[in-house]
């Protein structure tokens, strides 16, 4: 049984607004009782696996290529920072815009197959970035982008205190997430539903379904590369880690424990798979096993997804 949609205009509902007020409640007392570099990580990732959900939850296209927005970004963030000495937020900035470019062009190619077709053109193009990254001299090869300088915040406010920075990366992932639902809520957000369910009927009633396609492909990216860009002045650093085909993997991973087409589920999928990473990192090699077993489990019993099953619990849309 379907959850019932939204409604595309108005208010957003009371519960929503609940829902943000609470999370954002939460994340400004986080960094008082937890690390704080902690929290920005699993911030980062939110943001990258909601901005992978845009695409897979409500435009119904599966991606395995989005580590090249969001690595690609990175270098470019940590590259201006770093050699050319601009501000945090400039560095930022420009590394969005390099995932937006990054994603007009593989999206271009990317929307003409369907399915798994798509999936495999996005990889192939990924893996072509990767391969980019370890051979190009700027990106540092084996050794990545080290030691970028977190800078001065509109060249005022130093960003060398964790604390400092943890509330930049706050707002600028909750801004990224209000952008991502009123993203959905729009009449934009209907008709990329309506073409997940049955793209023949969306052509029939004369919608461009390829330039939506596109679309939502490039704010996607944009929204991996703002992840991926704001991750290398956190941690000072852009690797090849980032670029990797399994930091896609994680993504998709992340949407599929919190919920696929939530607004939420891919906060919380973020927040278990990275806690699951920094505290069962002395396992070594079983924290891979680890996931699998668990992200078994998650299909076998709640296909939903974490939020996916509270939402149909609650029969109200999260």
């Amino acid at each position: 049984m379907r959850l019932p949609e939204e409604r595309t205009t108005g208010a957003m509902p009371g519960y929503h607004i609940a829902i943000f007020a609470l999370l954002l409640g939460l994340a400004l007392i986080a960094p008082f009782f937890l690390y704080p570099v902690f929290l920005m990580k699993v911030m980062c990732f939110a943001l990258f696996a909601c901005a992978l959900n845009l695409l897979l939850g409500f435009g119904g296209l599966l991606s395995f290529g989005h580590a090249a927005f969001f690595g690609g970004a990175a270098y470019v963030s940590a590259h201006a920072a770093k050699v050319w000495g601009l501000t945090p937020e400039v560095a930022i900035i420009l590394g969005t815009l390099s995932g937006a470019l990054l994603g007009l062009v593989i999206g271009s190619f990317a929307i003409r197959r369907q399915g798994i077709y798509f999936a495999m053109v996005t990889l192939a193009f990924a893996q072509m970035v990767y391969f980019a990254a370890l051979q190009m001299p700027f990106t540092g090869g084996e050794d990545g982008i080290q030691n970028v300088p977190r800078g001065d915040l509109f060249g005022v406010i130093s960003l060398n205190s964790d604390m400092s920075l943890y509330f930049m990366v706050l707002a600028i992932v909750f801004g990224g997430l209000l952008a991502i639902y009123r993203i959905i809520h729009s009449p934009f957000g209907q008709v990329l539903k309506a073409i997940r369910e049955n793209e023949p009927r969306a052509i029939s009633l004369g919608y461009r379904v390829n330039n939506y396609k596109l679309t939502v492909f490039v704010l996607s990216a944009a929204l991996a590369g703002l992840a991926g860009a704001t991750k290398a002045i956190v941690f000072q650093l852009a690797s090849l880690t980032d670029v990797h085909w399994s930091m896609s993997g994680e993504a998709v991973l992340m949407t599929l424990i919190g919920g696929m087409g939530t607004v939420f589920g891919p906060l919380v999928g973020a927040a278990i798979i990275v806690t699951m990473q920094n505290y069962l990192a002395s396992l070594g090699a079983w924290v891979t096993i680890i996931q699998g077993f668990i992200f078994v489990i998650a299909v076998l019993l709640f296909r939903e997804g974490v939020v996916g099953l509270i939402a149909k619990r609650l029969r109200r849309p999260l």
